[in-house]
């Protein structure tokens, strides 16, 4: 370590010199003499003067000053106005004891009139060989003859200020400066050298604050000359501290370069040690936590309580991710001020830890994923599950309608639970494809695992496919059944159709027996509109006769009906006997009305041919009166129906004599 500094080694200011400096028994005023050699006051006072503390005030102050300083002498000026001649005497005498190479002038300055008998028997300049230094006796008022009045202190009548207490104050600071200064450049020397380091205290800028002090105004007791106002360097202590600061900015440049060193050294084991715990927990605890859970549960409530679990997994795993993005901004921040070999550690950590929290995260997105789709799956599933159940209880329910609009009503609602429970099998098999697809896309675990984790996601496939395969048999059991139901259904709806059309035969032909009864009387004027009439008639009883058909085979096919649909009893029972019944009845009324009218027509073609003749024949008036005759006692004729019931027109002579017979006729017949 090369050396601290060119000045001589201060005495320290102990304990036991700081209560005898302060008694200003001597000091450095910063003052020069002619030779610039520096200026000792030592003012005695009136009081006993202690030589030993004196003795030892000198010391210090000689300790001071640098050799080169030594070298060129001092001047002492012993005040000794307020003091005894012995005491003087016993000081300058001291003085070659203490400092007898380096006094070259000692200025004793005398009282007034007090010492001028007494000096006589003794004369320093006649003892300057034996003392080593001249000594004169001066007033205070002749003291400029030797000094310069702006290096004297007003004590002297000079202009050099100096206040004792301040640069006490300040020699301790410079003092303390010093000591630490050269203790800390010892360890920092120590510490630069060896491996170990220590937080240390760097008095920087109490240097920085002393050496200001010092450039604003002289400091007593420093190293070189030069005092008073704008004193020259030597007096200062500006090089000394000037010169310990730039050891220290060196030394502690050194040293705070090795702790950058170090810290850098420190937080990347740190960091190192940092990412292998994340990486550590998350290829062993969070890796296996994962691992365990590999199922998708049974049902809605299993596939929930896995969900829960995996949010808890995923939430131990979010405190590890959170050490991931610190560690990463660490990383970050080292890489942009990181040395080549440090850029390439960190950038090969940061590599190690963003594999392994991505492949991490990647695994809990893809279970997340998986147990989304497989709650799908399963809400799905069990809602088809209710709505097969709901179709099946109405197929296994009796179907007994009131009217084919009911039956009707059952079969759009059956037909609507069938296409719902088609629509979820469809959303059934796509939320079954969407899990499987996300257990296909699932990242793999490391290579070197060659254990399958718990849970085989073959097992999951199976148990997928199974339930998806239940479904489509129950679908298929319903579907079943729905085509059985609905064919019953349908042949209920023509059953009741039937039934209705057959009653409506029944009142068709009912309505065409009135007919005949009613408005079917007339038998015609003449023989052309009587033929006329028994044409329309025999149309008449086609269309009844078609009707009636019509009816049997509706019957027929409700019986066909009820047997297929095994109901033993149904209205329609009375319809086949109403039927024959009204049936019966036109045919009577009709075979009556078919006699009548070819009655009226033989009738009237007698009369037309009598009508005809110029000479009226007997025999064709016999015919005339014969045909009318029969006629006539057939329209007054009732009509027996087979139930015994008679039915008699209203006036059929009246209507025959009145239309029938021409005038002619009626007046031979009188």
């Amino acid at each position: 370590m090369e050396p601290r500094n060119n000045y001589s080694d201060p005495k320290s200011l102990t304990t036991n010199i700081l209560p005898i400096l302060k008694k200003k028994l001597a000091f450095l005023s910063g003052g020069k003499d002619r030779r610039s050699g520096l200026i000792l006051t030592i003012p005695l006072s009136s009081d006993q003067t202690s030589m030993e503390e004196l003795s030892a005030t000198l010391d210090y102050l000689l300790s001071i000053p640098s050799e080169k300083c030594k070298a060129r002498g001092f001047t002492v000026i012993v005040d000794g106005r307020k003091s005894q001649w012995n005491i003087v005497k016993t000081v300058v005498l001291m003085l070659q004891n203490v400092i007898p190479a380096e006094v070259s002038l000692v200025c004793v300055v005398k009282p007034d009139e007090f010492w001028d008998k007494k000096v006589t028997h003794f004369c320093f300049w006649k003892e300057k060989d034996r003392l080593g230094f001249e000594v004169i006796l001066v007033s205070a008022n002749k003291l400029t003859r030797y000094i310069e009045p702006c290096q004297l202190t007003d004590d002297f009548g000079g202009s050099l200020d100096y206040d004792h207490s301040d640069w006490l104050n300040k020699r301790l600071v410079f003092e303390k400066f010093t000591k630490e200064s050269t203790s800390l450049l010892d360890e920092l020397s120590i510490i630069n050298e060896g491996d170990k380091s220590k937080w240390l205290f760097i008095p920087l800028s109490a240097g920085h604050e002393l050496l200001s002090e010092l450039q604003q105004r002289r400091f007593n007791g420093s190293e070189g000359g030069g005092g008073g106002q704008g004193g020259e360097e030597e007096l200062l202590a500006q090089p000394q501290v000037m010169k310990l600061l730039d050891s220290l900015r060196e030394q502690y440049t050194r040293y705070q370069e090795l702790c950058r060193q170090r810290n850098k050294r420190t937080q990347l084991d740190e960091i190192h040690a940092k990412v292998m715990q994340v990486v550590t927990w998350l290829q062993g605890p969070g890796s296996e936590l994962l691992k365990t859970q590999q199922a998708i549960g049974d049902s809605m409530r299993a596939a929930q309580a896995l969900q829960q679990k995996h949010e808890e997994i995923e939430s131990q795993h979010s405190e590890w991710f959170a050490v991931y993005v610190e560690l990463n901004q660490q990383i970050a921040a080292l890489l942009s001020t990181g040395e080549e070999e440090e850029v390439a550690e960190l950038k090969a950590l940061q590599q190690q830890l963003s594999d392994v929290c991505y492949r991490q995260a990647a695994q809990l997105e893809s279970r997340q994923n998986v147990l989304q789709a497989a709650q799908g799956f399963h809400s799905t599933t069990q809602e088809l599950s209710q709505q097969l159940d709901g179709l099946l209880g109405m197929l296994c329910a009796d179907v007994a309608p009131a009217d084919g609009a009911s039956i009707q009503q059952n079969l759009k609602l059956l037909e609507e639970k069938l296409q719902t429970v088609e629509a979820g099998l469809a959303s059934v098999r796509q939320k079954g494809a969407l899990v499987l697809e996300q257990m296909c896309s699932q990242p793999s675990w490391s290579l070197e695992e060659t254990e399958s984790p718990p849970g085989d996601p073959q097992d999951n496939v199976q148990q997928i496919q199974s339930v998806m395969e239940e479904m489509q048999l129950r679908k298929q059991r319903c579907e079943d059944m729905v085509d059985v139901r609905r064919l019953k259904m349908l042949q209920m709806v023509q059953l009741f159709k039937c039934e209705e059309d057959a009653l409506q035969a029944v009142e068709w032909l009912g309505e065409l027996l009135d007919a005949l009864l009613k408005t079917h009387v007339r038998l015609g004027d003449d023989s052309q509109e009587t033929r006329t009439m028994l044409d329309k008639h025999r149309k008449f009883v086609d269309v009844a006769q078609s009707t009636y058909d019509y009816g049997r085979q509706l019957l027929q096919a409700t019986v066909v009906l009820c047997q297929s649909l095994r109901c033993t009893t149904r209205s329609s029972g009375d319809t086949l006997p109403r039927l024959n019944r009204v049936w019966k009845q036109f045919s009577v009324s009709a075979e009556e009305r078919q006699q009548r009218l070819e009655l009226a027509l033989n009738f009237h073609t007698a009369a037309e041919r009598v009508f005809q003749q110029e000479f009226v024949e007997a025999e064709s008036l016999d015919e005339v009166d014969s045909s009318g005759k029969t006629l006539l006692d057939r329209l007054t004729t009732p009509i027996i129906f087979p139930d015994g019931y008679k039915h008699t027109h209203s006036s059929p002579i009246r209507n025959l004599i009145h239309h029938v017979l021409p005038l002619n006729m009626k007046y031979l017949l009188l």
